[in-house]
């Protein structure tokens, strides 16, 4: 969506704006945003629970789940059992963010706000709009939406002066309404200082003391890039110390189970070569021998019942 908004320029982005001003609620007719009917046909491959707004609600218990993977067990590259033949895999990644507190792991559900360069023409219009429904179009605007279980991921386009969009206020506070979600910035974030005390997941491009400005929201809700990834709204952000993955909906119980089995085969193969027995390749990357299978297919077995057996009465308490 990013990109079409480039290449067709702000004519064509204002002429979005005008039907999602026929289409959109109320309160988003100020804005690019998807309704609810068009949240639904664009995320249609999810057949679970939604928001009121028609943004997909994975489970809590899958972002607990997601939170005890790492990158590597989150993402199943094609060929390896993994995704679709028509995608590389399931999950979609990106990295070379600054990591704040890397001790934590982050799982939530995606809000996407998407920021451009303010240009003064389109904006009278787009904050007059606005004041006529009663909103302040400011980058808090999002971040007021926020509910428990978001991490909310911003397209800034990289900007680092003038980018600082969040800072110790604001970042405590979507610490409190996403109940320590996340947040994922492609552009920059202030007062590190004050940052570094409050317990959120983080990802940004830069750290910058300059305040936010010379940037209008144009999107909210709507597809970002992020890096080389396309990020949905009602994906499922699964970050650690590398990066983040943005995982569609409606592949993430598939991707987890998957993870479960990853997690389990490492467990297994660390403990066969802590025996000293067997070279690399007797056991890595699957074990050669069919004692050696049978011996593995036993131990996932078990691990894996053991897993459901936890996750089962954890479900009842």
């Amino acid at each position: 969506m990013q990109h079409t908004l480039h290449r067709c320029g702000y004519l064509t982005l204002a002429a979005g704006w005008a039907l999602a001003s026929v289409l959109a609620p109320a309160a988003k007719a100020q804005l690019f945003s998807w309704n609810k009917e068009e949240m639904v046909e664009y995320t249609k491959s999810w057949t679970g629970e939604r928001f009121s707004d028609g943004r997909p609600r994975v489970p809590d218990s899958w972002l607990d789940r997601a939170r005890e993977m790492s990158s590597e067990e989150v993402i199943v590259p094609g060929g390896r059992g993994g995704g679709p033949p028509n995608i590389a895999g399931y999950a979609q990644f990106d990295g070379g963010f600054k990591v704040l507190h890397p001790e934590l792991k982050m799982a939530g559900r995606v809000v996407t706000a998407m920021y451009m360069p303010s240009r003064a023409d389109i904006d009278t219009i787009l904050f007059a709009k606005a004041r006529e429904k009663g909103v302040a179009l400011t980058n808090q605007w999002p971040i007021d939406r926020l509910q428990p279980g978001d991490v909310l991921v911003i397209d800034l386009y990289g900007k680092m002066d003038g980018g600082g969009i969040i800072g110790d206020n604001l970042y405590y506070y979507i610490m409190k309404a996403t109940n320590g979600g996340g947040v994922v910035i492609n552009g920059s974030l202030r007062d590190l200082d004050g940052v570094s005390e409050i317990k959120l997941p983080a990802y940004v491009r830069t750290i910058t003391p300059t305040w936010f400005g010379g940037s209008t929201l144009y999107g909210y809700n709507v597809p970002v890039r992020m890096g080389n990834v396309v990020v949905m709204p009602g994906d499922m952000a699964v970050g650690d110390k590398e990066g983040v993955s943005f995982v569609p909906p409606s592949l993430a119980e598939s991707i987890l189970d998957k993870a479960d089995e990853t997690h389990i085969h490492d467990e297994w193969t660390k403990m066969k070569f802590d025996e000293g027995k067997y070279k690399s390749t007797d056991i890595y990357p699957a074990p050669r021998a069919e004692d050696l299978r049978k011996e593995y297919q036993e131990y996932l077995k078990k691990k894996l019942d053991e897993l459901k057996a936890a996750r089962a009465a954890g479900s009842k308490k």
